[in-house]
């Protein structure tokens, strides 16, 4: 029994057969499906809205839809997300001008709560609300664009995280978002442990077995 999960990127889908190849991801080993919202102006890029995740439920796809919002402001997002099907909604800590309060909101609006650190984003962000949290997403590149390489200072970040996470006693999701490739996942595995991004829907077996071995 593995104990860990995998989250493709819908990025990585040929988007002209997005059901389809959501649904080939998870018949490859997939555990959930993580949806990257970009607004073009938290970050330089411009991907999906609501609409997109409902299509997903609509065609048939039941795993559970993690959604990334890369975007300012998050609060009006919250609600157009959770109504078209998401299971996790995480927001960047810089995005939320009263982090509590988008959690809440998360919350109330029956889906669970993630915060996401940047690199530079100090772990005191977490010192009032980790108890409150589902997930954490660390963002291993700086968030905007694929094809990054692994910032090594992540590695820091992932152990102090797992140390608090740790020491709360609460079941919260550790991820970790960019640069993921078949030389670093064991290492990185040794402090994610219950739960990895990885964007390349073809290594998904390799990841698996990688990780199982």
């Amino acid at each position: 029994m593995k104990n860990f999960l995998i989250a493709p990127s819908i990025l990585s889908a040929d988007l002209a057969n997005l059901g389809a190849d959501v649904q080939k991801a998870l018949d490859a080993g997939a555990d959930l499906i993580h949806f990257d919202v970009m607004d073009n102006h938290y970050v330089p890029n411009l991907t999906f809205g609501a609409p997109v995740c409902q299509a997903l439920r609509d065609y048939g796809i039941t795993a559970p839809i993690d959604v990334h919002l890369m975007a300012k402001p998050v609060d009006a997002l919250i609600e157009q997300f959770a109504n078209a099907g998401a299971s996790y909604i995480s927001f960047h800590a810089e995005a939320s001008e009263h982090i509590d309060r988008s959690i809440q909101l998360i919350k109330q609006h029956g889906c669970k709560a993630g915060l996401v650190l940047n690199p530079a984003t100090p772990l005191s962000v977490l010192d009032y609300v980790i108890d409150k949290l589902d997930l954490i997403l660390v963002m291993s590149v700086n968030p905007g664009f694929g094809g990054q390489a692994f910032i090594p200072s992540s590695l820091d970040k992932l152990t102090e995280i797992r140390k608090r996470i740790d020491a709360s006693g609460r079941k919260i999701l550790l991820q970790v978002d960019g640069g993921v490739k078949i030389n670093n996942i064991r290492q990185i595995a040794r402090l994610v442990r219950t739960y990895l991004w990885q964007a390349l829907q073809s290594s998904i077996a390799r990841i698996i077995e990688r990780l199982s071995t």
